[in-house]
């Protein structure tokens, strides 16, 4: 009997850390993608600046998915546009601010659930990247003044992003508790919503357990 339940665990184990990959994978991807192909350079801020759309999967992603998730497709996502765009000095500080801002997001929405705090998430996001890259310039430009003018592109970055966001959220969180109910190992929940009503958030947050490896 214990020898089934260990099998049974580990079975459990390998299957989640499939999924973490898999998942992770996934959204480096996205966000590479949505920060190299969807962006806008500003020639207004004193040492240049950019505008991207990589910030929309990287939340969804932490929403979704949890905070190690979240962290690891920010950082190493939008780290690897840097390195290979032409951004390289930029590209350490991009792994931290950005790691961070998906980790924060995700510790956030992981606890609480629901457009205000999804929301609440992605200010303190906006307050790390405002902070984040402040610092950041002014290292790598030896000049604290002209940083603020690269503030206003942050600020319309992170905000285009968290319109897309919630916009878009609660029907993939809708999307992703179905399809994890269907194809999860917990399948052991009934389906009846009547009698648990919260039957989807149940397999959901069950499953983001499996993720946070």
């Amino acid at each position: 009997m214990s020898t089934t339940s260990t099998t049974a665990a580990k079975a459990e184990n390998s299957i989640g850390q499939v999924q973490f990959l898999t998942i992770t994978a996934l959204f480096i991807a996205l966000t590479y993608v949505f920060t190299a192909f969807v962006n806008v350079r500003l020639p207004i801020t004193a040492n240049g600046g950019l505008i991207h759309l990589g910030n929309v999967p990287l939340f969804i992603c932490a929403i979704l998915f949890g905070k190690k998730s979240g962290s690891l497709a920010g950082g190493i996502g939008m780290g690897l546009f840097d390195l290979l765009s032409g951004w390289t000095a930029w590209a350490p500080f991009t792994f931290v601010i950005v790691a961070i801002m998906g980790y924060v997001v995700g510790a956030i929405t992981e606890k609480h659930h629901g457009l205000g705090f999804d929301a609440l998430a992605i200010v303190a996001a906006c307050v790390i990247k405002v902070v984040g890259y402040y610092i950041a310039e002014g290292i790598i430009y030896g000049n604290w003044i002209a940083p603020f003018t690269s503030i206003p592109g942050n600020l319309v970055q992170i905000g285009v992003a968290a319109v897309v966001v919630l916009i878009v959220i609660e029907p993939l969180r809708k999307a992703a508790n179905n399809i994890i109910f269907k194809f999860s190992i917990f399948k052991k929940f009934p389906k009846s919503n009547k009698q648990y009503p919260n039957y989807q958030n149940i397999i959901f947050s069950r499953n983001l357990k499996s993720f946070q490896l």
